[in-house]
């Protein structure tokens, strides 16, 4: 695992060397440093790398969020590279699903997650 940034209010991490993991409340704030890390490590990857990306860890679904990962995957195009996967949150897929931008992740494989039930 390699942070790439790290907020008091979002973590960006490489985790299994290939996924781009956001955890935390990625909001308006913290969008532009986390589009601009990820589009920085994104572009020193070998073309036909393979990639993932990760925001199961995003529980508040806000179009910042949507907006880092659609910069991303302007990335993902422009540095040749091949993603394998999205990983959503339950509020981020429903986000996708009310904004239409489902068939943009239509050529990936898009898991949802559940969050995992809290501890008390």
């Amino acid at each position: 695992m390699s942070v790439l940034l790290e907020r008091e209010d979002a973590t960006l991490e490489v985790v299994d060397g290939n996924a781009l993991t956001i955890r935390g409340e990625a909001d308006f704030d913290s969008a532009g440093p986390l589009a601009q890390a990820g589009r920085h490590w994104l572009a020193e990857l070998p073309a036909q790398a393979e990639v993932s990306f990760d925001l199961t860890g995003v529980q508040v679904a806000s179009s910042a969020v949507l907006s880092v990962l659609l910069v991303w995957m302007r990335s993902v195009s422009r540095h040749s590279l091949n993603l394998r996967r999205v990983a959503l949150s339950l509020p981020l897929q429903r986000l996708v699903d009310i904004t239409e931008l489902a068939p943009l992740l239509a050529t990936t494989e898009t898991t949802c997650v559940e969050p995992a039930p809290a501890r008390h």
